[in-house]
């Protein structure tokens, strides 16, 4: 039998087998969940059953400060466009502390929350990018620098979608909080991976979506504490407390809620689970492939999340070789696919442009074995070789002339 062993986890992820089950079930949940009649009610039930279950994941007091969307696109759109709206009623004359119009983001980034940050920097909003170190941790001493009192918004992922790096969320929402200012997480890659609570981080909002904790696609969260200022992305009806029009997404809602019982069961035993072929992998290829760099932090990341850097060997062949013997991963984000650009994450903890274009993403998760993770370390290090000895570029680890490892 032909073998394939999926490692774009980050990517997304299948169903699960019991909420493909409970999903069959609610194909028969047919009524809409606003009306007031029996099939109404039943589908409300269920659909406020799986917000509890959501609420729970990610430890918030009360189920009602989550808000369902199509997804994380929309989540993190949905913020900016609260920030926008509340700078324009500021320069209309209304509303409350007229001078908080500055918005806090980094550039590592996802591009539905660097993309929304540019869009209100390109028509005069003022929007810090912060920069990360060479481990993807933002650089706290600019970030202090940046806060001020004209500060509205700090957003800052919870972890990195393309090398894992966990950022120091509660610290950096201190010191939000410090000014005054508002707070939003990006959590799509954290939730269900590492513990998370939104008490402890103490943000305002926070980010997930369904199709990465093994659940279905195109339905997502935003979590919105009680209290902070919420305006709807999508205007209509009275769903959602007024903040999220449309007809309820019976189906997704109901796999969610599953998938987010499921996750919260299981969070310790996948951490546990996950680390270790993950570690198994970075050393096996550590020892195997000279000249290779492993991305990220070292122990703030993602139990499931490995990036590495093959020096002399390109990314997309790498990426096809690969997928030739079964195995499949990515060069970074799948929202990036397509692009010839260098990763931005990548380029902004320091890896410069040739070495970029050669770093893969393994990010592992549920049904990944021992036994794969061996077939794997079987199969790269010959493709790495084959590709560089097909190569004409010779890309070092770094641009330090003084570096041995680079002249190996």
């Amino acid at each position: 039998m032909e073998r394939h062993i999926y490692l774009d986890y980050n990517a997304t992820t299948p169903l699960r087998d019991e909420v493909r089950e409970v999903m069959a079930d609610a194909l028969f949940v047919y009524g809409n969940a606003s009306s007031m009649h029996r099939s109404g009610r039943e589908a409300r039930a269920q659909v406020e059953e799986a917000r509890r279950a959501v609420a729970a994941l990610i430890g918030a007091r009360r189920a009602e400060e989550v808000i369902f969307t199509s997804g994380g696109s929309e989540s993190n759109n949905t913020v900016f466009e609260t920030m926008r709206d509340i700078v324009t009623r500021k320069c209309n004359g209304g509303g409350k502390d007229d001078n908080r119009t500055e918005i806090i983001t980094t550039v590592v980034e996802h591009p539905c929350v660097l993309n929304s940050a540019k869009y209100l920097k390109e028509r005069g909003y003022k929007v810090t990018f912060l920069p990360v170190d060479e481990a993807g941790k933002v650089k706290m001493n600019e970030y202090r620098a940046a806060l001020n009192d004209r500060t509205l918004l700090v957003s800052v992922m919870m972890a990195n979608n393309e090398i894992g790096t966990i950022e120091d969320i509660a610290e950096i929402v201190r010191l939000a909080k410090s000014v005054g200012a508002l707070t939003h997480t990006d959590a799509t890659q954290a939730v269900g991976k590492i513990p998370v609570d939104v008490e402890a981080l103490g943000v305002d909002y926070l980010t997930m979506s369904c199709h990465k904790i093994y659940g279905p696609k195109g339905i997502g969260a935003l979590y919105k504490r009680e209290g902070a200022p919420l305006s709807p992305l999508i205007h209509g009806g009275h769903q959602e407390d007024g903040f999220r029009a449309g007809t309820y997404n019976n189906l997704g809602i109901i796999g969610f809620g599953e998938a987010a019982r499921l996750a919260k069961r299981d969070l310790a035993e996948y951490g546990r689970t996950m680390r270790e072929l993950r570690d198994r992998l970075r050393d096996g290829l550590l020892a195997t492939i000279p000249n290779i760099k492993v991305n990220g932090h070292p122990t703030d990341v993602l139990p499931n999340t490995l990036n590495v850097s093959f020096p002399g060997a390109e990314g997309e062949a790498i990426l096809l070789s690969l997928d030739l013997e079964g195995i499949e991963a990515s060069t970074g984000s799948a929202c990036a696919s397509g692009s010839l650009d260098p990763s931005h994450v990548l380029m902004a903890i320091g890896v410069w442009p040739e070495l970029a274009h050669g770093s893969i993403r393994f990010s592992l998760g549920q049904g990944v074995t021992q036994e794969d993770i061996g077939y794997v370390l079987e199969k790269t290090p010959p493709i790495i070789a084959r590709l560089r000895a097909m190569s004409t570029v010779r890309a070092p680890l770094c641009r330090d002339a003084t570096c041995t490892i680079c002249k190996e």
